[in-house]
């Protein structure tokens, strides 16, 4: 017969709430998914809310909110399909993938830039390790690059 005792069962809940939080902290820099709040260049103001999802191998995002008030913005400047469309919902990430070379960064994909209508190579990665804030390099084909940090939601 086993007794009751304070140790016999917190050694196993503190083993589970270790590993748990864990596994979650992992989980955040494992991947770019989740939503991230970005940030004006100039003005230090949130500008919206883009959400990173995977689709099999590879990464999409989407602006989810737009959080300047113009819910009913249009890209004014983007060509092709995407012409006169709605900025709110519209996916502006596609095709970002695992970098095989430096673990914890995605690369290989592009982003748009609504404003310009602009596409720009991208790349994506951590740098605090606990997966709250990610770091969004657009590079423009003549080596030109701009880098934001985005903060997740």
């Amino acid at each position: 017969m086993v007794r009751y005792s304070p140790d016999n069962t917190m050694k196993p809940l503190l083993f589970i709430l270790c590993f748990s939080l864990f596994g979650t902290i992992s989980a955040q820099t494992d991947s770019p998914v989740g939503r991230w709040k970005t940030i004006d260049d100039e003005s230090g103001e949130a500008r919206s809310i883009i959400e990173i999802y995977r689709e099999g191998n590879v990464y999409f995002g989407k602006i989810s909110e737009i959080l300047t008030g113009n819910d009913d913005a249009i890209c004014t400047e983007c060509e092709g399909e995407r012409e006169g469309k709605p900025i709110l919902g519209m996916v502006i990430i596609e095709d970002l993938s695992v970098d095989n070379d430096e673990p914890g960064e995605w690369d290989g994909g592009k982003i748009l830039d609504p404003q310009s209508g602009s596409d720009y190579r991208l790349s994506v990665w951590y740098e605090d390790g606990n997966g709250e804030e990610l770091y969004v390099r657009g590079k423009h084909w003549t080596g030109l690059y701009r880098t934001q940090k985005w903060i997740r939601e």
